[in-house]
């Protein structure tokens, strides 16, 4: 089954142990998003991926993977 995993968790802490609040606001989503995101049981739009990886200063490639 083709999915998408990602590795926001470990960004996060790669990055001061920023908090899923703190990553949320910045992402302007809410922390139960990430909180699904990081579980593996939601799959972000792509507008949101986008401001996620322009919060760690990456590409998409680095946060998400696709899985066929």
């Amino acid at each position: 089954m083709a999915g998408i995993k990602n590795r926001i968790r470990r960004f996060r802490f790669d990055n001061g142990e920023m908090t899923q609040q703190a990553l949320a606001n910045r992402a302007k989503c809410t922390r139960q998003t990430i909180i699904s995101l990081e579980a593996g049981k939601y799959v972000p739009s792509l507008i949101l991926a986008f401001r996620i990886v322009r919060v760690f200063g990456c590409s998409l490639e680095d946060v998400f993977e696709f899985i066929e």
